[in-house]
C-alpha cells in the first residue's frame, strides 16, 4: 500500500538508461520525442544522488561509500578518501567465478566487511542469499552463511549470526564451526524462527526478526505460529499448469500468526522465552537492547494498535515490568515507511534514559524518560511535528533531528538539548532535507533540494558547517537550461471544509493563461504518507503531460503526516470520504482559478492511490471525466488486517464505516471513464479487489476498461517493456477521453 516503493522500482529502471544528446537549436529548448524518451530522461532531471552505501565506520570518524564498484573511505577531518575494496581479481572462495556483491556491512570494529551474494528475493524487503566475510588486515574472504535469509556480525566481529529455513544458526570463526541455535521450525505455515511472515514485514517495516546483543552474548529472535493464518493463493498462469503460490496473509478480522520472543545464549545454548503480560491477538512490533546488558526492551500493540506497553525484560530470568504505556483514540505509531522513520523509541548507549515519540499533545515529539519509566521532561514542543531522530549524544546530552516547524511543506535539520533548550535550526537552506548522521554525532551527510535548487549533498559537522559540497547538480542545471522543463509550484488554496491545504502544480510548457487545459491529478492519499514538499520536481511522467499540453497538480490531502495529529487522523474509521473531498476541492479551485477547463478533467494514482481514483470517481460522480487507476484497494475487508486495522479500526468496531469505504456501495454511480489496472500476481493489494469491483460495476450496468498484467507484482509492471506500455496505455486514455483525440498510433505498431 506504499507508492514510495514504485517510485524506487522505477528509478531502478531508469538509473541504467542511457540518453543520447540531440544537437539543439539556440532559441528553442528540446522537447520529448516520445513517452519512452521522457521516462528515460529521468536520470537527467534526478542527477547525482551522491555518495551511495553510505556506512559509518571508526565509530562515526569516517564513512564508507560504493564508487564505481569500488568500497572507499572518506574521512571528514581530513577530507581525504581511500580504497577500501576493490573486488578486482577476487573470485568467489573455491572456484574462478569472479566475486561481486548486493550489498555489504561493516563489523562493529570496522575490521571485516559481510558481503551479501546471489540474492533471491522473497517479499518486499526480505530474500535468501549467501554471506562472505573480508578481513580488512589480512585481506581474505571467506564464506561464512549460505542460503541464509539474514546474517550479521556478532558486535566483537568473532561471530556471524544467521537465520536459516526458520531455524537460527551461529558461525564461529575461531572454531571455523558452525551451530544450530534453535531446532524447532516445521513448516513456513507453522513454526518458524528468526524471519517475520508476510504481514510482519510488509505493515511494521523491517525484514531481519532478530538482534544481536550489545555485548555479543545474546540473540533474540521472533518465532512466529502461522497455522492459524488464513492461505492467500495466486498465479501467473505461465505454462500448461501454472503454480499456485500460497501465502499465509491475513485480511481484516482473520486470526494472526502467534508470536512471542525468545533469548539464547549463544555460548552455553539456553533459551529463555519472554513472555508479556497481554493475552489473545496482539502484536509485538519492536524489539530493542538497552543500555543494560542483560536488559531487553519489548514493545507490545493491543490488535486495534491503539495501545502500546514498553516491557524491560531481564533475559537471564525472564522477569518484567511495564515502563512506559500509551494509548490513544485512534493509533499509536511505531514506525513511518513514507518518512523513512523505523523507530519512535531509543535507547542511546551508555545512558540510562530513554527517548520516546509521541503526538500526545497534537503533534509528534520528543519526550525523554529514566529507565524507572519516569518522565523527565519534554524535549521539542510547538505547534509542528517532529518528523525524525538523526541522532543522540547522550555525553554532551543533544538530540539531533528532523522537523517540519517551518510549515508541512518542509523537512530540515535541528539540534536541541535533551532538557529542551538550545534548539538550533542547522540549515538557512529551506526545503527537504534527509541526514544521515554518525554515530558519534560529529557529523552527518545532508541531501537537500527544493524547488528552485536540484538535490544537493553535503558533508557537514554536527553544527551545520559546510566541511564539503559533495553534489552540486550543476548537469540538471544545464540541463533544464536547454531542455523542456515546467517546475512545481506550491499554493495554498481554501478547501470546502474552511482549512488551508498545500497544494502544487506543473503548468502546461507555454502556458497561455487565456487557454483552458486538460487536468491530470496524480494522487495518492494514504494515512501518515506526505505528497508534497518544496523539493525540486523529477516526475518525468509529470513533465511529459505538461508538454502535452495537461495541468498536472496534486494535494497534501486530510490524512498527511507532518500538520498535526488531529490533520493526519482526521481519517480514522472513514478513509476515502476526506481524501476524496480535498482531491474534489483542489480540482474545482484550479478549474475557477487556473485556466483548467472543468469538463477535461482527470485523476489517476497506483496502490491507495488508485483506491482513491476510484472512490472519488463513484463518490463525486462527473467532476472527473477520467480516473486511471492501477492495483487499487476496492473494499478493506480485502486488505490485510495490521494496516487496515490501523486506520480503520477492527472490523466488528466499525462495520458501517467499512461499507462506507468500499467502492462497491456505490458502484451505481458510476457515470466517468474507468480505467482499472492490476497484476494477478499482487500480494500486496489482490486481484480479488479489482475483480469485485467488476462484478459490482457489472451488476449495476456500467462499463469500465480493465488491463491485467499477469507477471507483475504490485504496480502491475514486471519489466522495462510492461512499464512503458502501461504508462502509453494510460497517455492514450487521458488523449482519448480528455481531448477527444481519437487518431492515436497502434501501440502495436507505432511507426
Amino acid at each position: 500500500m506504499k507508492i514510495q516503493f514504485m517510485r524506487v522500482s522505477l528509478f531502478g529502471l531508469l538509473s541504467i538508461c542511457i540518453i543520447f544528446p540531440i544537437s539543439l537549436n539556440a532559441q528553442t529548448k528540446q522537447s520529448y520525442t516520445s513517452l519512452e524518451d521522457a521516462v528515460r530522461s529521468g536520470g537527467s532531471l534526478y542527477g547525482n544522488a551522491g555518495p551511495q552505501s553510505v556506512n559509518w565506520t571508526n565509530g562515526g570518524n569516517k564513512y564508507s561509500f560504493i564508487d564505481n564498484d569500488e568500497i572507499r573511505s572518506m574521512d571528514p577531518r581530513t577530507l581525504k578518501d581511500e580504497l577500501i575494496f576493490s573486488n578486482k581479481g577476487f573470485t568467489f572462495p573455491g572456484s574462478t567465478k569472479p566475486f561481486n556483491y548486493e550489498s555489504f556491512q561493516w563489523s562493529r570494529d570496522s575490521k571485516h566487511l559481510v558481503f551479501k551474494t546471489n540474492f533471491r528475493p522473497i517479499y518486499r524487503r526480505s530474500g535468501v542469499a549467501d554471506y562472505y566475510v573480508y578481513d580488512l588486515e589480512s585481506k581474505q574472504l571467506k564464506q561464512a552463511a549460505k542460503d541464509a535469509r539474514t546474517a550479521e556480525l556478532s558486535p566483537d566481529g568473532k561471530k556471524v549470526g544467521m537465520e536459516r529455513d526458520g531455524n537460527m544458526f551461529v558461525y564461529d570463526f575461531a572454531a571455523a564451526k558452525e551451530k544450530q541455535l534453535t531446532v524447532d521450525k516445521t513448516s513456513e505455515n507453522g513454526t518458524f524462527n528468526g524471519h517475520y511472515d508476510w504481514v510482519y514485514e510488509e505493515e511494521f517495516g523491517q525484514a531481519q526478526a532478530w538482534n544481536w546483543s550489545p555485548d555479543s552474548r545474546y540473540v533474540a529472535f521472533w518465532q512466529f505460529n502461522e497455522r492459524p493464518v488464513p492461505d492467500f493463493q495466486m498465479t501467473n498462469f505461465e505454462g500448461m499448469h501454472p503454480e499456485q503460490v500460497h501465502i499465509s496473509i491475513p485480511l481484516v478480522g482473520d486470526p494472526n500468526p502467534s508470536v512471542k520472543i525468545g533469548v539464547i545464549d549463544v555460548a552455553s545454548g539456553k533459551k529463555v522465552w519472554l513472555t508479556p503480560d497481554e493475552t489473545g491477538d496482539f502484536y509485538i512490533p519492536r524489539i530493542y537492547w538497552t543500555s543494560n546488558p542483560d536488559v531487553l526492551a519489548m514493545m507490545t500493540l493491543n490488535r486495534a494498535q491503539n495501545h502500546m506497553k514498553l516491557y524491560f525484560f531481564n533475559v537471564k530470568t525472564g522477569e518484567h515490568h511495564v515502563v512506559l504505556e500509551e494509548k490513544n483514540s485512534t493509533w499509536v505509531a511505531i514506525f513511518n515507511f513514507y518518512t523513512n522513520v523505523n523507530d519512535m523509541i531509543y535507547f542511546p548507549e551508555k545512558s540510562k534514559e530513554f527517548f520516546w515519540v509521541s503526538d500526545r499533545s497534537g503533534y509528534y515529539h520528543i519526550y525523554r524518560y529514566g529507565y524507572d519509566g519516569k518522565l523527565i521532561n519534554q524535549v521539542t514542543k510547538g505547534n509542528w511535528d517532529m518528523i525524525k531522530v538523526t541522532g543522540i549524544d547522550a555525553e554532551a546530552k543533544k538530540i539531533y533531528y528532523l522537523s517540519a516547524e517551518s510549515g508541512g511543506l518542509y523537512q530540515e535539520p535541528y539540534s536541541i538539548n535533551f532538557d529542551g533548550s538550545g534548539e538550533t535550526k542547522l540549515f538557512t537552506v529551506g526545503g527537504y532535507h534527509d541526514v544521515n548522521m554518525s554515530p558519534n554525532t560529529k557529523y552527518f551527510l545532508d541531501t537537500y533540494s527544493n524547488n528552485a535548487t536540484p538535490t544537493q549533498v553535503t558533508l557537514n559537522d554536527n553544527k551545520g558547517t559546510v566541511l564539503k559540497t559533495l553534489v552540486d547538480n550543476h548537469e540538471v542545471s544545464d540541463y533544464i537550461k536547454t531542455h523542456e522543463y515546467s517546475p512545481e509550484t506550491e499554493f495554498k488554496f481554501n478547501a470546502s471544509d474552511g482549512a488551508v491545504r498545500d497544494g502544487f502544480y506543473i503548468k502546461p510548457t507555454n502556458f497561455d493563461p487565456n487557454k483552458k487545459y486538460p487536468l491530470v491529478l496524480l494522487v495518492y492519499g494514504g494515512p501518515e504518507s506526505h505528497e508534497i514538499f518544496d523539493q525540486f520536481g523529477t516526475d518525468t511522467w509529470a513533465q511529459w503531460l505538461a508538454q502535452n499540453g495537461y495541468m498536472v497538480a496534486n494535494v497534501n490531502n486530510r490524512g498527511s503526516a507532518n500538520y498535526g495529529s488531529a490533520f493526519m487522523k482526521s481519517v480514522y474509521k472513514q478513509l476515502g470520504k476526506l481524501e476524496s473531498s480535498d482531491f474534489v476541492d483542489l480540482a474545482r479551485y484550479l478549474a475557477k482559478n487556473m485556466s483548467v477547463d472543468s469538463n477535461k478533467m482527470a485523476i489517476m494514482g497506483t496502490s491507495y492511490g488508485g483506491y482513491s481514483t476510484t472512490y472519488t470517481l463513484l463518490t463525486h460522480p462527473g467532476v472527473f471525466k477520467v480516473g486511471i487507476a492501477n492495483s487499487p484497494v476496492t473494499d478493506w475487508r480485502l486488505y490485510d488486517d495490521v494496516y487496515t486495522e490501523r486506520y480503520m479500526a477492527p472490523l466488528k468496531a466499525n462495520e458501517e464505516g467499512y461499507v462506507k469505504s468500499a467502492d462497491m456501495t456505490y458502484a451505481a454511480n458510476m457515470k466517468d471513464h474507468l480505467l482499472l489496472i492490476h497484476s494477478m500476481s499482487d500480494d500486496n493489494v489482490h486481484p480479488a479487489n479489482t475483480m469485485q469491483l467488476l462484478t459490482a460495476l457489472t451488476n449495476a450496468g456500467k462499463d469500465v476498461d480493465l488491463r491485467i498484467y499477469p507477471p507483475g507484482a504490485h504496480g502491475a509492471a514486471y519489466n522495462w517493456q510492461s512499464y512503458i506500455l502501461i504508462q502509453n496505455v494510460s497517455f492514450q486514455y487521458l488523449e482519448r477521453y480528455l481531448k477527444g483525440n481519437n487518431d492515436l498510433p497502434n501501440l502495436n505498431n507505432p511507426k
